[in-house]
């Protein structure tokens, strides 16, 4: 597929959305709408006795609460070193800091329709300080979750969120191949 055009559409600072004029492999010619949203981290935090930490906070587009994995951009659309994103993040939503962040993988979140691309990683070794959320994470709540919680959340439908879910088996493959490898 070839690009033949593009033009904004909209842009604010958290994303910019183009219409792409496009050329595929046969000569047709088409259009390709693409949302474009900076790279971002996600972070899996686990205490040592296994428990996941999760926020919870209104997510305006599907008008209800969700409860995710902290994660987050850099303002205004920039680009910023995955690792040191994530270690901001964790910090900023829920007040831990890690003593070690092993990277898990990388998600793209909807590459039929958007850019984004985000980097998944493990939080361990965790100290509690006070998080230091933006001003629209003020409804923010974060709680721990044993594994089998999260996953009885997931079944029941009250854990929806794709990022957290799809993050959740990149952890799941992280312990396997531990388990398998010692």
């Amino acid at each position: 597929m070839e690009q033949t055009s593009t033009r904004r559409v909209y842009t604010n600072s958290w994303m910019t959305v183009r219409e792409d004029g496009i050329r595929r492999a046969d000569g047709s010619e088409g259009i390709y709408g693409v949302v474009d949203k900076p790279t971002y981290a996600l972070v899996v935090p686990r205490d040592d006795a296994g428990r996941l930490h999760l926020v919870e906070q209104f997510r305006y587009p599907v008008g209800e609460r969700r409860w995710e994995f902290p994660a987050g951009t850099a303002p205004d659309r920039a680009e910023a070193d995955p690792a040191e994103l994530a270690v901001r993040e964790l910090v900023e939503e829920t007040g831990l800091v890690a003593g070690s962040m092993t990277p898990l993988g990388t998600l793209d979140v909807a590459p039929g329709m958007s850019s984004q691309r985000g980097h998944v990683y493990l939080a361990t070794g965790l100290t509690q300080g006070t998080p230091r959320r933006e001003h629209q994470e003020q409804d923010m709540r974060a709680a721990w979750f044993t594994p089998a919680e999260f996953e009885r959340m997931t079944g029941d439908g009250q854990l929806t969120d794709a990022q957290t879910l799809a993050a959740y088996t990149l952890l799941r493959l992280h312990d396997a191949r531990r388990a398998a490898s010692r």
